[in-house]
């Protein structure tokens, strides 16, 4: 334990502790990693948003940045986040509201951007204060019932004013948009979804619930001790002190005794949510392969997912080809995809791109590879997958905190602690609109109490001294509270003309119905969760669109210049100077009757043709050399050629010695 010492008088920093740097190291370290942690790299499971993110959202929600309104300029709402809820530099917040804009970046973007924010080539979003924006429209989603007490609200840095914990989230945002981010000691790496596939994967979850009674002892429709201190604690949060103090007993008791207390769990399969949710949904479409690997990442939360761009070759007339790319992998970058093509064929490494050209505009996006006349287009295509982003790997790693706590999540897991989280909204939101219910219709109650009494009620308050004193005169003749009393006494002539009177008895009847439908609903379990299916099914119904990425089961495995070539009969000629070539068959015919033929080849005067002979090009061809030394390549590796050109030189092909001359060939079939 530190031993403290004395405070000495003359000592400006006064009383100095004594501590291990070792232990002061380590708790400070821990300190600065759990703050990384959870107040900055890791989304919260609820609604899948970073504080930051939040933040942004809550401090657009409080301007009134709706989808329905104008849009705002970028540095009014970066300079209200950073100055009531986000402490920090003005660039980070506004490089995560920038994200939330990006419609390659996110599946569903819950910023509606106007201006330059940023492009798929890596392009810079423009500064602040030229851009605007507004909340998406399905973003509102996450933040609709806030007013409503649904979530807890926390200080903010300095305690000037509140933010919420964690937003109510009618939207599965955690799996429709994914995240990313680096903590210490751990990162996250969540695919975005699509919102039909987990809409109908959480109903499912919901279908195949268990309710669990959080008292074992008791029936799950009798409220717990803790359903009884939520309560009191929304009561806290709704009422002032002195609305406190002036509400009646009946109004809290009601509240207190109506909810069902339980928790969720669910047996159900990753096998059975992997038949609706197929796998990621990105924003920049592509495909996505191997669905084995796609299930264990669900199964385990961490896996592989192989992605690759949209890529078609079409034909451009007189014999060539060319090859246009629509969709790139996500999160990969447009501009270094092209510039990549472009070092390929200037490093030989791709010989048989003629022309390379980025059509994009703002209809989409068109890269265009034009192809020479003997190129073969599918050898190239799958050359761009091999060496370029045109494949890439998506590392699933799904980290998200779970009540303030860093774990890594299951598919299923995931579901179930969103359905919690859902299921406490609906609870906080259903009390909250019970109190305002319960409230009025206890005002309603000494209001129809004052009209069924009127003249004896006028008569009370005419003998009053004052208002106080017809006030407790009032509650002391009828029974009826103070609230009640306070009512009638507000109320104002015109209510008592017949019309205004049933206006009161109507509204009434309408305040006990929803205070008994509430009630059943609170205390039914099974209703609470259907509340909740329900509210995504209208999500689905409003904001569903169809899947971008499409889903292969196989998986199309490494590339090889093999997978590359055509099995296909070829002439192999070698000549006695050193030249080598494939022709295709088609280049020679059957010589009839007294025919001419066709020339073989072009050779120098000095030269004969040495070797000639019928092979595949998937064959392994033999050169066996005067040093007794054999070479191997493969068929499809030799020059093809016309039927007259010379070849290319056997040096070019393998690594013979200037005085070492290829004395003989040999083709060999391929053993599988």
């Amino acid at each position: 334990m530190p031993k403290e010492k004395k405070e000495d008088i003359n000592n400006p920093i006064g009383t100095v502790l004594e501590a291990s740097i070792t232990e002061e190291m380590k708790k400070s370290y821990l300190d600065y990693a759990m703050s990384v942690i959870v107040a900055r790299a890791l989304p919260d499971v609820k609604d899948g948003l970073k504080p930051v993110q939040r933040r942004i959202l809550y401090a657009m929600h409080r301007l009134g940045l709706r989808f329905s309104g104008a849009h705002k300029k970028s540095a009014r709402i970066v300079g209200e986040t950073i100055g009531k809820y986000h402490p920090h530099g003005d660039t980070a917040v506004y490089d995560a509201m920038v994200r939330l804009a990006q419609d390659f970046s996110l599946r569903y973007p819950l910023v509606d951007g106007q201006g330059n924010f940023g492009s798929v080539d890596g392009d810079m979003p423009a500064a602040m204060r030229y851009t605007e924006a507004r909340l998406s429209k399905i973003a509102e989603e996450l933040l609709i019932d806030l007013d409503r007490n649904t979530v807890p609200f926390l200080p903010n840095f300095d305690a000037s004013e509140e933010e919420p914990a964690v937003l109510p989230a009618s939207l599965p945002n955690f799996f429709l948009n994914g995240a990313d981010g680096i903590a210490v000691g751990m990162a996250t790496k969540i695919p975005p979804h699509n919102l039909n596939e987990i809409v109908d994967a959480l109903c499912l979850v919901i279908e195949e619930i268990k309710i669990i009674k959080t008292t074992p002892d008791m029936p799950a429709d009798v409220p717990s001790d803790i359903s009884q201190n939520i309560t009191q604690q929304l009561l806290q949060q709704l009422l002032t002190t002195e609305q406190a103090q002036q509400l009646p007993s009946c109004v809290a008791e009601e509240l207190s005794s109506c909810v069902a207390d339980f928790d969720l769990d669910s047996d159900i399969f990753v096998e059975d949510l992997v038949k609706i949710v197929k796998g990621p949904d990105f924003p920049t479409g592509g495909h996505i392969y191997n669905k084995k690997e796609i299930i264990q990442a669900y199964a385990t939360g961490k896996g592989k997912v192989l992605m690759r761009g949209e890529a078609q070759i079409e034909e451009t007339g007189k014999g060539r080809h060319q090859i246009v790319i629509t969709e790139i992998p996500y999160q990969q970058n447009k501009a270094f995809l092209v510039a990549k093509i472009a070092d390929l064929v200037k490093d030989k490494k791709l010989t048989d791109i003629s022309d390379l050209r980025d059509e994009s505009d703002r209809l989409g996006m068109r890269i265009v590879v034009e192809l020479k006349s003997s190129a073969n287009p599918q050898k190239v295509l799958n050359r761009l997958y091999k060496y370029t982003s045109l494949q890439a790997a998506y590392h699933v790693n799904m980290v998200a905190l779970v009540n303030g706590e860093p774990q890594l999540l299951t598919l299923k897991v995931a579901m179930v602690e969103y359905l919690r989280h859902r299921k406490e909204i609906v609870i906080r939101r259903s009390l909250f609109i019970l109190y305002q219910a319960l409230y009025r219709a206890h005002i309603l109650e000494g209001l129809k109490i004052a009209l069924d009494n009127l003249d004896d009620v006028i008569e009370t308050i005419k003998k009053s001294k004052d208002t106080e004193a017809a006030r407790d005169n009032l509650i002391k003749k009828f029974g009826l509270t103070v609230l009640q009393a306070q009512a009638i006494l507000d109320m104002q002539l015109k209510r008592l003309v017949a019309l205004e009177r049933q206006k009161i008895l109507d509204e009434l009847k309408e305040k006990k119905a929803l205070i008994d439908s509430l009630k059943k609903l609170l205390a039914a379990p099974k209703k609470i969760m259907d509340v909740v299916r329900d509210e995504l099914s209208q999500l689905k119904e409003q904001y569903g669109d169809k899947r971008r990425t499409r889903v292969h089961v196989g998986n199309p495995g490494e590339i090889t210049e093999e997978d590359l070539v055509k099995d296909e009969e070829v002439v192999v000629i070698l000549s006695r100077a050193g030249y080598i070539k494939r022709v295709s068959t088609t280049s020679f015919k059957t010589q009839g009757r007294g025919g001419k033929g066709v020339k073989a080849t072009n050779l120098r005067e000095e030269d004969v043709n040495q070797e000639i002979m019928s092979a595949r090009t998937l064959n392994n061809i033999l050169f066996f050399t005067n040093k007794g030394k054999v070479y191997s390549t493969k068929v499809y590796e030799l020059p093809e050629t016309s039927r007259t050109a010379r070849g290319q030189a056997v040096v070019n092909i393998i690594p013979i010695e200037g005085d070492e001359k290829v004395t003989s060939v040999l083709t060999m079939k391929v053993q599988n």
